[in-house]
């Protein structure tokens, strides 16, 4: 039989795995607003799904990362408590599932969560309840889905330590690493040291934001700084990368060492690093070797979702399945959760599934 053609139908079926999904950037807008309205939040900028989702959508695509953060000031008001966290993770999980992800690594700062009184703990929590009773209705629906937590601390506010100990606490819960998140200029990834000595001591897994906003110091920075296994975003890395020349310092190391580069074409886009899809480095590092992988960021801010994403890039770069399969296998390979959880999606999920699509 000859494999399934490539569109927007066979992408969806294909098994997707994200690495970089913001809980607070994938909200639905019907629970926006219900959610506004149980605690009687007054500042949206509509009142109805349809139209407060083309805001968020059209006040994200400014074309500067400062303007694209001011959306979240929305959706944190709205998850301040831990019932409303809770349905947020509960219905991410539901969305994810649905659009095929079957392993997923979703972020959130709990240290947002807390304006109303609600504990880190409390807040991290909520997140791992609503995860786990979403993957089970998944699951229930044939849609089998393992959903890891990243905790992210904020890179220009300085509870770091506590982020890190939340990390270390959950970790056997659900929470499977940590993450620095937040302007890049300006709040160096080792400014508190004693955050990333407790993650070293304990073995704890982090992927740091770094190479979007700012430049190619800002990924050695992560690597040699915070010890990052990953790097969210990374994309600048490709300042490295001559279409045509030998690949810098920094690059080669990134490349030959298989550093996950958690990608996100669409919010890099919107948020003025490149002008336009076909500008984006995503296929020039995937055909030079890069651990390269496609993610979503904020699926409410962008308006994407892993299929539209994929399905963007292949459009925009000519990817077949191979293309298409090596990415899902390499976020994977890349996930921070037990060797043994990550071997039994792959046996008995991701392989199968591409299996059915290219025999």
């Amino acid at each position: 039989m000859p494999a399934a053609p490539l569109d927007v139908e066979t992408l969806t079926r294909a098994p997707k795995v994200l690495l970089h999904d913001h809980l607070d950037g994938g909200l639905r807008p019907q629970t926006v607003l219900e959610l506004a309205d149980e605690v009687g939040y007054r500042e949206l900028p509509a009142d109805e799904p349809e139209a407060l989702g083309r805001w968020f959508r059209e006040a994200a695509d400014s074309g500067s990362l400062e303007r694209y953060l001011l959306t979240f000031a929305h959706t944190v008001a709205v998850m301040q408590r831990p019932e409303a966290v809770q349905r947020v993770a509960r219905e991410c999980a539901l969305d994810l599932a649905a659009d095929g992800v079957v392993y997923a690594e979703v972020r959130m700062a709990p240290e947002l969560l807390t304006a109303g009184g609600m504990s880190l703990d409390a807040a991290v929590e909520a997140m791992l309840d609503g995860y786990a009773q979403g993957s089970r209705e998944a699951a229930a629906a044939g849609r089998p889905i393992v959903v890891g937590t990243l905790l992210c601390a904020m890179r220009q506010a300085d509870r770091w330590v506590e982020v890190a100990e939340q990390v270390v606490r959950h970790r056997d819960a659900g929470v499977v690493g940590f993450d620095l998140a937040g302007p890049e200029d300006g709040f160096p990834p080792d400014r508190i040291p004693a955050a990333i000595e407790l993650l070293d001591r304990a073995g704890a897994h982090r992927t740091i934001h770094a190479g979007e906003a700012a430049g190619i110091e800002s990924i050695r920075a992560a690597l040699d700084g915070a010890g990052a296994e990953r790097l969210g975003h990374g994309v600048r890395i490709a300042d490295e990368v001559p279409v045509d020349g030998p690949l810098g310092e920094l690059a080669e190391r990134v490349r030959d060492e298989q550093v996950p580069l958690e990608v996100a074409p669409s919010s890099n886009v919107q948020t003025g690093a490149y002008p336009t899809l076909a500008d984006h480095p995503v296929d020039r590092l995937h055909r030079a070797g890069f651990a390269v992988t496609l993610n979503t960021d904020n699926r409410l801010m962008s308006g994407v979702s892993a299929t539209s994403e994929l399905a963007a890039v292949v459009d925009t770069f000519g990817w077949g399945w191979d293309d298409v399969q090596a990415v899902a296998e390499r976020a994977l390979r890349g996930g921070f959760a037990d060797d043994a959880v990550r071997a039994r999606v792959f046996t008995d999920v991701l392989r199968p599934g591409f299996e059915a699509l290219r025999p």
